[in-house]
């Protein structure tokens, strides 16, 4: 008889895909918080503090993910 692991839970990362996929979106949100503003403030006509905030959002996000996949050894 083969003895089976207990299946443990990894929390947010359990799968390949939802790393790629948690990687990606943290990418996302690195890099596209200043288009974000861009395009709030130019496009959208949107005022400059609501864009501004939305965008630094978007960045602070992405670097809270980035810290998050770092601890768990996802990226390094």
């Amino acid at each position: 008889m083969t003895e089976k692991k207990p299946q443990t839970k990894t929390g947010l990362i359990g799968s390949k895909y939802m790393k790629m996929l948690l990687v990606i979106v943290m990418a996302i949100l690195l890099f596209g918080g200043p288009y974000m503003v861009y395009v709030l403030y130019s496009v959208l006509k949107v005022r400059f503090i609501i864009s501004g905030g939305v965008g630094f959002g978007a960045v602070f996000l992405g670097l809270v993910l980035m810290w998050y996949l770092i601890k768990k050894k996802v990226i390094s």
